[in-house]
Parts: structure tokens; sequence; C-alpha cells
């Protein structure tokens, strides 16, 4: 879940030059030194956020699926509202209607994700779920290239279901490509918030859409279990894990690192959580398992290579994922993945006097 495409983080831009009169000083050059530091707190972002979708699974036991859900939004729509102490004032009906629909999208998106890894293991609804950016990031790039991105994820998909996903509970993984649906209308929901609204107070409201939404869920699933001072304080950090502590390790590590670098690691998410569902849940992976969660991070960083490739010097945006989804993503909160950033690029040439508004 991070996780998304409006402009509900700060505009990244590709260096461009500068007139020899400009006092800004240059920025530092792309060798190893200068990369390591921020590709660190990157990765720092990502073991974060599926470290908190492995903390999620052990939480359910105890407040079961939609209670961690609920626990989650409401922590990440108290933070939000906090920080972002977003206006209601001047906006449109069509703007609210907007981030209502942002909001649904994004509690269905958490809903889901958290469903299947009640489910399936970790690495495999995450692997699952990427696949809706991944066949958006497809879709709008209308590049013969992207076929072969396309077949190498199909070929990933019926390898981690061993022909027909026999191995892995059919409702498990349902519920994962159902998230993986909702986080592509996510991307697109997200860019039109960013564009009706400032900085994260889009994102900021949609939450608290996603938190009200789940409450009652949540309360019919797990009652007073939601109320128990270790449940709260172990779904806040969930919270913090998934949502709070990425994105400002993100935003942090994307004032030096160029935004399609960014996207490219993003797509290792899958393999991350694969990690996470081994060190924390002990869930063990085949041999065959990890090659196909190999094949979609390599047809994830192929599409969003190729999008980037094209773009030039375009801007590519970082979005926050409510990858509650564990990653939340997603569950919102902070993190982005190839294919949004691969569609961040179509959509912001495609609307260059929407972006040079923002």
């Amino acid at each position: 879940m991070s996780t998304p495409d409006a402009s509900l983080a700060s505009a990244v831009q590709t260096p461009s030059s500068s007139s020899p009169s400009s006092s800004v000083p240059p920025a530092p050059g792309p060798g190893r030194r200068g990369r390591l530091g921020p590709v660190g707190l990157v990765l720092a972002g990502g073991v974060s956020v599926q470290f908190g979708a492995a903390l999620a699974v052990s939480l359910m036991p105890r407040a079961g699926a939609l209670g961690v859900v609920t626990l989650r939004l409401l922590v990440a729509a108290i933070v939000l509202l906090l920080v972002c102490r977003p206006g209601l004032r001047g906006h449109s009906r069509a703007d609210w209607g907007t981030v209502v629909v942002f909001g649904v999208t994004m509690g269905a998106m958490n809903g889901l994700f958290y469903q299947a890894v009640d489910r399936i293991p970790l690495g495999t609804a995450v692997t699952l779920e990427v696949l809706g950016p991944l066949a958006l990031s497809v879709l709008a790039s209308r590049r013969a290239v992207n076929v072969v991105w396309a077949a190498l994820a199909l070929v990933g998909v019926f390898l981690l279901g061993g022909g027909g996903f026999g191995s892995l509970d059919p409702l498990g993984v349902a519920y994962a490509l159902g998230a993986g649906a909702m986080w592509a209308t996510y991307i697109l929901f997200s860019a039109r918030t960013g564009r009706r609204f400032p900085q994260a107070d889009g994102l900021a409201l949609a939450m608290v859409v996603a938190a009200v939404l789940f409450l009652p869920l949540g309360i019919a699933e797990s009652g007073a279990k939601l109320l128990n001072p270790t449940t709260l304080l172990l779904g806040a950090g969930v919270a913090v894990l998934s949502s709070v502590l990425p994105y400002t390790l993100e935003l942090l590590a994307l004032r030096r690192l160029p935004a399609s670098t960014f996207a490219v690691m993003m797509s290792l998410e899958p393999a991350i959580a694969a990690t996470a569902g081994f060190l924390v849940l002990h869930q063990a992976l085949s041999a065959t398992q990890a090659l196909a969660i190999a094949f979609v991070v390599a047809a994830s960083m192929g599409a969003v290579r190729t999008q980037v490739g094209r773009g030039g010097g375009a801007r590519i945006r970082t979005r926050l994922r409510a990858r509650g989804r564990g990653p939340g993503r997603s569950g919102p909160a902070a993190t982005v993945s190839a294919g949004e950033a691969a569609l961040s690029d179509t959509g912001e040439r495609a609307r260059p006097d929407a972006d040079a508004a923002q």
C-alpha cells in the first residue's frame, strides 16, 4: 500500500542544466558514495514497510484481519491529520467526491490485502498484488517491449501458482489479485486527488474516509479486543512501520536520489516481503516460488525502466501507498511502486498544464 499517483508528495525533478549565473550549487554526481546514503534510506523504508506487514500478520490472531486494518488506518489518519492539518474550506463537490472515492479505494485495497496475507504467504501476496500497478504501467506505455515484461510477469505468476495455485488458498489468491486491482485504481484516483488538493491534504482526508469506513467492520469482527493495550500498541507499531517511518525515509532519500532509481528499487518489494515472511513468520519459499518472485520483480523493473526511458527529463513524482497493503502499501502510507512511477511519467507528459499549476 504509500503508497500512488497524485502530487501527494513533493515533485521530484530530474537534474536539468542551469545557467552559469545560477547561485544554486550543482547536485552531487551519481558516484557510489553519493548514492549509498539515499539508497540505504530507500532500502530501509522498504524493509520497514514489509516487516510492518509481517507484524500485522502476527497481530491478526489477536484482532483479526479487519481489526488490524482498522487500527492501522486509524493511527495513520490521526498522524496525517496532525502533520498535514488539511483545510476543509474552498473545495467543490467534485473535489469531495474525488477524495471520498480515493478513501474508499484505499480502504478496499488495505482490507483485501490483509485478508490475503491472513491466508497465503506474505511474499506471495505482495507478488500477486504488484501485478495491478504492473498491468497499469504496461497498458499506459503502449510500447511493444512491454509485452515482454507482461509475459515475464505471467511466467512468474504461473510458477508461483504451480500451474494452477492448487497449493495456495484460492480465496487468498483472489483477495491478493483484488488488492492489486484496487492498487491500480488507487493510483488513478491518487492522481486526481493530487490535482485537486494541495500537498498531502487529499491523502490525509482520504485516510480519514478509509478509517471511518473500516471502523464498524473492525468493531464487528474484534469488538473490545481492539481496546486491549497490547493490541493497540502493536497496531500503532504496524502503522509506524508501514506508513510513518517509510515515508520519512523515502522523502529524505528523494532529495538526493533520482526518482527513476527510486522507482526501480521499489520493484524489489515482493522480494523484501518474502524475506520478511521468512524471518518473522517462518514462511519458507520453495526454489520455484523464489524464481517466480524474481521474474515478477524483473518484469516490474523492466516496465518502469522502459517508461523512464521514454520520459527523458520529464518529472517523475513519488506517491504515498497506503500499503497497509502491507504495503501495505498501502495501505496507504508511504511507498512508491514501479507501476506508480511509470504511470506518473506518462500522466505528467499528458497533462503539462495541470502539473504546472500544482
